[in-house]
């Protein structure tokens, strides 16, 4: 059952990204859905709300995009599935 929910995301081409709050534990229960082409951290961040790009600084991202956990990246990262961001405001 999970290989046939693998398949049907890479068949949609959506990537799930999780959000974790600044001291929090990441919350891998509800992750932000993004399509495959539009995948980058200010996609992520105008999915969640339209001021959060507006005031947006840096992010830190864990998992298979970063080059190393947690790495510091800007508007531009390209995220994978499954990552983890942590995003810090202005």
């Amino acid at each position: 059952m999970q290989e046939l929910l693998e398949e049907i995301w890479k068949e949609l081409k959506m990537i799930r990204v999780y959000t974790k709050p600044k001291g929090q534990i990441p919350d891998l229960d509800d992750p932000v859905i993004l399509s495959k082409d539009k995948c980058t951290i200010e996609d992520f961040c105008l999915k969640i709300h339209k001021r959060l790009a507006e005031e947006f600084n840096y992010a830190w991202v864990w998992g298979t995009s970063a080059k190393f956990n947690p790495q510091k990246v800007g508007k531009n990262h390209k995220l994978d599935d499954e990552d983890v961001v942590q995003i810090v405001k202005k």
